[in-house]
């Protein structure tokens, strides 16, 4: 699979200078946590949940997560375990290529189980994802993803998403964090990325972002999430990759959507017209949202509907400028350091300080590609929803 992968060829040739790579569930940890992209939340419960895989797939979603946990009622786990273990088996029946698949679960022991329920259909699962996890609730979790790869013979990445009370609070944040980096590192190899439930931060103090707001909007919030990224998010070889909050409103329908974008001003590239029209729909803050992800040091975004999976890939690709900026920064012959005038000749470069800049750039570049000097965000976009 690769991101825009979805579209005919010809069509990315003339979008990219240099398009995005291919990768499977079989690559690199670097590489895959780089490119999970919009990772798209669906409930287990789904009766035609196989469908939904494929068909999202052939929309350009690299990476799924099938709930057991909030988006479900109590009373469904059961049912929603057995339809999980049918669908497996109706996607390796059809041997269609699938995003890469992680399981929500509740409980630790739900790990070993569903393992060992899936057979040999195992195989398509590429990991689990861990609520509320800190080291108290994350070792237990993280102990039995270990015993489920050794009965499955399969590498399992685990995916923790920090959302509890005691990382939210002040008074217990700092050693809360400690914690949650110990256990994380321990288990480094098989951490795929760090994930942040904002919903569950709000939840704690009754807040709810407005459609016009960002998660950094709500100090309280936005300040958890430089606290994480402070210790987790290090450029020094010690961080990990954290992905951006879920956008929780979705108004526009991929219906609506797409005749907006066959005719004028979407095609004609003009940006700022498109973003008027995006605010009648609500994405304004999607968009806005997205870009102070990247701005704070994170990758990749937590997704609950499919309108919103094109936004995140178009503003993940790399510019023609920060491209060239990463690479100029990056030539063997500046090791040394010292500042240079950048090559659109519109700001300062400086070799040493932008350097962990530039190696993240060039990661991204790699898994989401890098746009042609004449090609933006419009451009993109268009391309993404297009049927």
């Amino acid at each position: 699979m690769r991101h825009f992968g979805h579209i005919a060829p010809a069509v990315r040739e003339g979008l990219f200078f240099q398009e995005p790579c291919e990768f499977g569930a079989g690559s690199s940890a670097r590489t895959l946590s780089a490119a999970l992209g919009a990772t798209l939340y669906s409930p287990a419960t789904r009766p035609k949940l196989a469908d939904d895989v494929i068909k999202q797939a052939g929309r350009g979603v690299v990476s799924m997560v099938l709930c057991l946990e909030d988006s479900i009622d109590d009373s469904e786990v059961v049912d929603a375990e057995e339809n999980l273990v049918r669908q497996f088996a109706d996607l390796a029946a059809r041997g269609a290529e699938v995003p890469l698949l992680f399981i929500r679960v509740r409980e630790p022991g739900q790990i070993t189980d569903l393992v060992q329920r899936l057979g040999s259909t195992v195989r398509l699962l590429s990991g689990f994802v861990l609520p509320k996890f800190t080291e108290e609730r994350g070792v237990p979790f993280m102990e039995a993803l270990v015993k489920a790869e050794k009965a499955c013979g399969q590498r399992l990445f685990a995916m923790p998403v920090l959302e509890s009370p005691e990382l939210l609070h002040l008074e217990t944040r700092a050693e809360t964090l400690q914690g949650i980096g110990r256990t994380v590192d321990k288990y480094r190899e098989r951490v795929l990325a760090l994930r942040l439930g904002v919903t569950d931060f709000c939840s704690a103090y009754g807040l709810r972002r407005a459609p016009d707001m960002t998660a950094y909007d709500v100090q309280i919030v936005g300040a958890v999430i430089a606290d994480v990224v402070n210790v987790l998010g290090r450029a020094d070889g010690t961080g990990f990759t954290i992905t951006g909050p879920v956008w929780e409103y979705f108004r526009l329908q991929e219906r609506m959507f797409k005749p907006q974008l066959r005719r004028s001003p979407f095609l004609e590239g003009r940006a700022e017209e498109l973003r008027t029209a995006l605010i009648e729909h609500d994405l304004d803050g999607l968009l806005r949202e997205i870009e102070l992800d990247r701005a704070n040091g994170l990758l990749g975004k937590t997704c609950i509907h499919p309108s919103h999976v094109a936004p995140v890939h178009a503003l993940s690709v790399v510019s023609h400028e920060e491209f060239s900026d990463a690479q100029d920064i990056l030539r063997p012959e500046r090791g040394g350091g010292g500042v240079l005038r950048s090559v659109y000749t519109n700001k300062m470069n400086e070799v040493k300080p932008h350097r962990a800049w530039a190696e993240r750039t060039l990661q991204r570049a790699e898994v989401f590609g890098v746009a042609r000097e004449d090609v933006g965000f419009v451009d993109l976009l268009a391309a993404g929803v297009a049927e």
